[in-house]
């Protein structure tokens, strides 16, 4: 049986990879630079391992190392630390309060390429500068859920590997595959080589009602969606072939960009 190690010490230097998890701009320079992300909980966890990621340590509170047995196993045999810390002593050091069972510092994968990832592909979602994580990770959820083939990123959109957004996502941002699409909006041209339509949701004078174009969807679609507040950059709605809309009702003009995406991506199904 493997005897995980105790830390009692929150300033402990093994506990590098999990400073200040809250900290949302530390972070972003943290993990890429390190070339790690964070997992949290046994479900995420154990997406990730399934998904052929590589842990680099765990984090978890005693009562967790039974329930987690099996992990706590693996580690030993494939030589990953497991560190164990009384509630304070994580809380010290993460910056919240951990319930969900355990945190994985996660070796950071190389991402594919985005020929790789469209190859195919009939339906794909490009997520353009959404810089919250909750919303990002809300995306790839229903993109699992719905049936979307994969998921693009643009440069300056959250990353779906921070915490949150693997939370929200359920994991499932192990489950579609996805890439960042760099440059953008340039990179709309390699969708369109590839036989995508470019469909910008956009509140434009020339969009279309989303039931239309759900009436005689093309064979291959490429669904771009933007941040809250700003939507599409101009640039990007002048690059599409088509700009849909989502009919309202109720003096509301428009949906969260999580919501909106969901429901052009039910509609829009292959």
């Amino acid at each position: 049986m493997h005897v995980p190690i105790e830390i009692t010490d929150a300033s402990d230097p093994r506990l590098a990879d999990y400073v200040s998890l809250t900290d949302v701009a530390l972070r972003r320079r943290i993990e890429p630079e390190r070339g790690l992300y964070i997992a949290e909980s046994q479900k995420v966890i154990r997406r990730a391992l399934r998904a052929g990621h590589r842990p680099r340590s765990y984090l978890m509170a005693w009562r967790w190392v039974d329930d987690l047995a099996d992990l706590v196993e693996r580690a030993e045999s494939d030589g990953v630390p497991v560190y164990v810390a009384a509630h304070d002593v994580i809380e010290a050091r993460t910056g919240f309060h951990l319930h969900r069972g355990a945190l994985a510092s996660m070796q950071r994968p190389e991402l594919p390429t985005v020929a790789a990832v469209i190859s195919a592909a009939r339906r794909v979602v490009v997520i353009e500068d959404v810089v919250d994580h909750t919303n990002v990770g809300a995306i790839f959820r229903s993109a699992a859920a719905l049936g979307a083939d994969a998921v693009l990123v643009s440069p300056r959109c959250a990353d779906p590997l921070y915490r949150r957004a693997i939370r929200v996502s359920m994991g499932t941002v192990f489950q579609v595959p996805w890439t960042r699409i760099d440059p953008w909006p340039a990179g709309v041209d390699e969708l369109r080589v590839a036989g995508f339509t470019i469909v910008a949701m956009a509140l434009t004078d020339e969009s279309v009602g989303l039931e239309e174009l759900a009436s005689a969807p093309p064979e291959r679609l490429a669904l771009v969606v933007g941040a809250e507040g700003d939507g599409l950059s101009a640039h990007t709605i002048a690059a599409a072939d088509v700009t849909v809309r989502i009919p309202m009702a109720g003096g509301v003009d428009s949906l969260n960009v999580g919501a909106a995406a969901a429901v052009a991506m039910w509609a829009l199904r292959p």
